[in-house]
Formats: C-alpha cells, structure tokens, sequence
C-alpha cells in the first residue's frame, strides 16, 4: 500500500529511555564482549508495517522468521497512517511514521509504502519478500555495504555497558526499545478478524551519544530492561545521519536482552 509524501514531518527523535523487559533474541557482541566463536548480526532489518494494510501479514511472518533465525536485527515499526481505514494500529505511533518519511527523503523517494523493509538504512525492499531481504543482505555484505563496526554489550546488576569498536566516520549511537511478542485481535478494516503476532514492535527510540570512529564506551541503567512484564528488549544502532535529519547507513549494531542481566 502506498502513501504520497507529506509536506512537512519531524524526522529526527530523541527520546527519554523507557524500561521494558526482555527475553530472548540476537546476543551482542563486539571486540571486548564477544565469547570464542559468537558472531555479530549480517545486518539490520527495519520493517514499516500497520494492522490496518491488508498486504502486511505476510511480512509480518517475514519478520518473525528472521527473528526466530537469529542472524539480523531485526525490527517493526507500526506506523499510524492506514488509521482511517477503520482500525487504529495499537503499535501505531507518529514517531514510526516520520522514521519512515525521514528514510523516504533518504532514499530519494517520493512517498511510503507498507509493508516496506529498510535494511541497513540504505535500500529497501517489499517487507513481504523474504528471500528478497535476505539476498540484499548478503549483496550489502558482498559489496561493502554491511555492518563494518562491531558493537558489545554486558548487562550488570546495576548497568548495561555499550562497546562500540573503531571505525571510520561519525554517526549517532541509538537505542531502540521493542516489545518482544504482542498477540492482537485485529477487530475493524482491512484484516478484520485475523489474530496476528507482532515481534519486535518498536516502542521507543532514544540517541544516547556520538560516535567519532574511535572505540567508545557507553552506559545505561540496568533499570531499562529490568522495568515491565519481561517481554522487550532493545537494539544499539549506530546510524549516520544526512543533513541533520535524514537517517542513513547503518554502521554497526547489536541487540540487548534483559534475560542476560546479572540477577
């Protein structure tokens, strides 16, 4: 389903962190963190995607394949816009819509689309083509466009340390908060009647700092991912950013989980 571009949208976010509980998904990893023979993420998968589309289940599916298969971060934002058709999106939010418009400008494009999957912040694909997503990746990773910076993360009692490696260039270090697994009775529009599972529905983002390409330390409260009913997480981004607003190569990233805490 396509959407013209708007006029006008708040591309940039930053917002307080919230605390979600989490319980299994991606490990992280990086230079300082990494166990003998654990692998980073081949890449970062960004779904846009809404209750309200019809063509959406199926790449929600996609979606809950990768995660299962573990090898991507892998991440859903519901945007608000198919709201009118009769159903409101209850993962929808404003913000998830202006990601997707911030990318739209990005990539030259003139309006979204759902179900649209951004991988690595620098090409999209139908998020309902799963074999497509997976061959972009492995092109990405072929041609130099992969995740080139490695990213760790422990989680203690009291805080969650972030180990971003070196590299070349500047980008912001972002966090992203998702639910793990939200089960939703779809009531009104397009999929009236259908029970769908939603993973990795993103709940919030927050930019906690910048990155210079030279390995840098950041830290979190363990409270974050300690708060909640234990089904999120969080992914570490590190995004570059065009013009001040446009979100762009993906440089590097990992995925925290709560059950990985120090008890």
């Amino acid at each position: 389903m396509e959407r013209p571009m708007p006029g006008t949208h708040n591309v940039r976010r930053l917002f307080l962190a919230l605390g979600f509980g989490v319980t299994a998904s991606l490990p992280a990893y990086g230079d300082d963190a990494s166990p003998t023979g654990m692998v980073g993420p081949t890449g970062v998968v960004e779904l846009f995607t809404s209750q309200g589309c019809s063509s959406c289940p199926p790449a929600d599916a996609a979606l809950e394949r990768l995660v299962e298969e573990g090898k991507v971060v892998a991440l859903s934002y519901h945007v608000d816009y198919w709201n009118y058709l009769g159903w409101q999106d209850t993962l929808g939010s404003k913000e998830n819509t202006a990601r997707q418009y911030a990318y739209a400008k990005a990539l030259g494009r003139n309006g979204v689309y759902t179900p649209q999957a951004v991988i690595n912040g620098r090409d999209h694909v139908n998020g309902g083509n799963l074999a497509g997503i997976k061959t972009r990746i492995e092109e990405m990773a072929a041609g130099g466009d992969g995740l080139k910076v490695k990213i760790g993360a422990r989680i203690g009692r009291d805080e969650i340390d972030i180990n971003v490696g070196s590299g070349e260039g500047k980008a912001d270090v972002i966090v992203v908060y998702f639910d793990r697994r939200q089960t939703v009775n779809i009531q009104k529009g397009e999929n009236t009647g259908k029970r769908v599972d939603y993973w990795h529905a993103v709940r919030d983002v927050q930019t906690i700092g910048m990155w210079n390409g030279k390995a840098s330390k950041f830290v979190l409260p363990a409270s974050v991912l300690k708060q909640g009913d234990n089904n999120g997480g969080c992914a570490i981004l590190l995004q570059t950013i065009e013009n001040g607003d446009k979100p762009s190569a993906i440089l590097g990233a990992a995925t925290i989980l709560a059950s990985d805490a120090a008890n």
